[in-house]
């Protein structure tokens, strides 16, 4: 196995948990959202509002592409990350797929205040349900095996992983 990918929505703690993975599995630990800043030379606002979500996307599949082309890791992805098949498809074949799933709720108090999330500009309170539920059966479908985020902190998180990996070791 290569890597170990974790998906779910904004605020599930896929960056957070995704710090901890990596030092408990000793392997390098990717956040893509990083890698796709720095390859543009600009925040994900700037380039939703220079290309909007379809710029974002090509950036965050190539991003992915070149990603996996690297030894193995843990890998934070971005929320929409499984909007594309080719990016499913490329998660299955590279590693394993983890869905830190989490509740509408409870993401917009994890992101209370966080100014970074383009898709949840404007009312997050009423966006952010409709915008988990049309990406939850993508995730689902994703995902080699799910872990219920809410009420755990990152390092509960992080400890169900690992037991759930078992003895599967991460390339480094």
């Amino acid at each position: 196995m290569n890597h170990v990918f974790l998906i779910g929505f904004m605020g599930a703690g896929k960056t957070s948990v995704g710090r901890l993975l990596a030092e408990q599995l000793d392997a390098s630990f990717i956040d893509l959202d990083s890698r796709i800043e720095a390859a543009a030379g600009m925040t994900i606002v700037d380039i939703f509002e220079t290309g909007g979500e379809p710029l974002f996307r090509e950036k965050e599949s190539a991003a992915l592409r070149a990603v996996v082309r690297e030894s193995g890791g843990v890998v934070s992805c971005g929320g929409g990350v499984v909007l594309r098949d080719a990016n499913r498809a490329l998660l299955h074949e590279q590693g394993r797929v983890v869905y830190l799933r989490v509740t509408a709720g409870e993401a917009i108090a994890r992101l209370a205040g966080d100014g970074s999330r383009p898709l949840l500009a404007g009312d997050a309170v009423a966006m952010a349900p409709a915008l988990l539920a049309a990406r939850e059966r993508l995730y689902q479908g994703a995902a080699t095996f799910t872990v219920d985020t809410v009420g755990l902190s990152p390092a509960e998180v992080a400890r169900q992983i690992v037991a759930v990996l078992g003895d599967a070791q991460v390339s480094s």
